[in-house]
């Protein structure tokens, strides 16, 4: 797949997902900003020091952005860096050291099918005060402040690129409450004068992911009664959405097999039964559940077929266990790839 091919597909992918597409989000989808989530919690100050790819590839990846969306007839806003990132609050919103490139990580593109309250009420979202990101260290740190030793699984949180213990950041007065309660979560946050984001680092997945969240003592016991008066009624209403959501995913799986088997007429009947149902399990954070999957989206599906390919007809999972980088693993096995995804493609 040429770099035109990768950007555009990029920009679709991120266009069906929240209605708008971002310099930021292009750059992530064709993996020249691979980490872009080290900037999101504040480990990297800027995108700069991220970035991969020379000036030359920057520039061209940025005309067919653009390109392609004026010919799409989107809407251009200027939008802070991190408006893509919204649903989980970053740590900076200054994306740059160079005025001219802080420009273009701005530059969001914005379907004619948002109305202009939606896009109101998305800035209002972006501006508003986010709260700090904690971090659960995954090795041994220590305080810039007070020097004190911090070892490995306790919270620390970043001020001017520095470490810093929870004491010496004010914070040591609130409790942990760990992800898992929607609404236990939602009613402290909301009570709490002050609350913070708990983050730690996957290896695994090479990505920051949520552990919980930081309160006022008080804000949890009130959180607490409320939700145990509530105890009853959200037993019999997480019985009745659990009855729902497993129709909503058979029948999901079942019409993501349809599209696929249309898309990839060759593909095995059993292949086309075992992508669909892996891609669309709720909660996995693939493709086939991102909005553009749910919608059928042909970009979303071929994504999806295209990943199952690599894992099981390549040896991509054998180069990564290797110690290959991803970028230089995919490489390798695209050919393989592409002549499994054309025999496919015919009946």
């Amino acid at each position: 797949m040429d770099l035109a091919q990768r950007v555009i597909t990029a920009a679709e992918v991120a266009l069906a997902d929240h209605q708008y597409v971002s310099f930021i989000d292009v750059l992530f989808g064709i993996e020249l900003l691979p980490n872009v989530q080290a900037w999101h919690y504040g480990r990297v100050e800027y995108l700069d020091d991220l970035q991969q790819g020379g000036t030359d590839k920057l520039a061209k990846t940025l005309k067919i952005f653009v390109e392609w969306a004026e010919q799409h007839a989107l809407r251009r806003e200027d939008l802070p860096p991190h408006a893509s990132f919204i649903r989980t609050p970053p740590k900076y919103q200054t994306a740059s050291r160079f005025p001219e490139m802080e420009q273009i990580y701005r530059l969001h593109f914005v379907s004619p099918q948002v109305p202009a309250k939606a896009l109101d009420k998305l800035r209002q979202n972006i501006e508003a005060p986010q709260p700090p990101t904690v971090f659960s260290i995954v090795r041994e740190s220590r305080c810039s402040q007070c020097q004190r030793e911090i070892w490995k699984g306790e919270l620390l949180t970043m001020q001017a690129n520095q470490p810093l213990c929870l004491e010496c950041a004010d914070l040591d007065h609130l409790v942990f409450l760990p992800s898992g309660d929607a609404a236990l979560t939602r009613r402290a946050t909301k009570y709490s004068g002050l609350w913070a984001v708990v983050v730690r680092f996957s290896r695994s997945r090479k990505r920051y992911e949520r552990q919980g969240v930081l309160v006022e003592e008080e804000a949890l016991e009130k959180a607490e009664q409320e939700c145990l008066a509530d105890a009853d009624l959200w037993a019999a209403r997480q019985e009745r959405h659990a009855i729902r959501r497993q129709a909503e995913d058979a029948a999901l799986t079942t019409a993501t097999a349809e599209k696929i088997r249309a898309l990839y007429p060759g593909c095995p009947p059993e292949e086309v039964r075992r992508i669909a149902a892996h891609t669309a399990v709720r909660g996995s954070g693939r493709v086939g559940r991102s909005a553009a999957g749910r919608a059928l989206d042909d970009t979303a599906l071929d994504l999806a077929v295209a990943a199952w390919v690599r894992h099981h007809h390549t040896r991509y999972d054998e180069l990564l266990m290797r110690g290959r980088e991803r970028s230089a693993a995919r490489g390798e096995v695209r050919d393989k790839m592409d002549a499994v995804l054309d025999r496919w493609r015919t009946a």
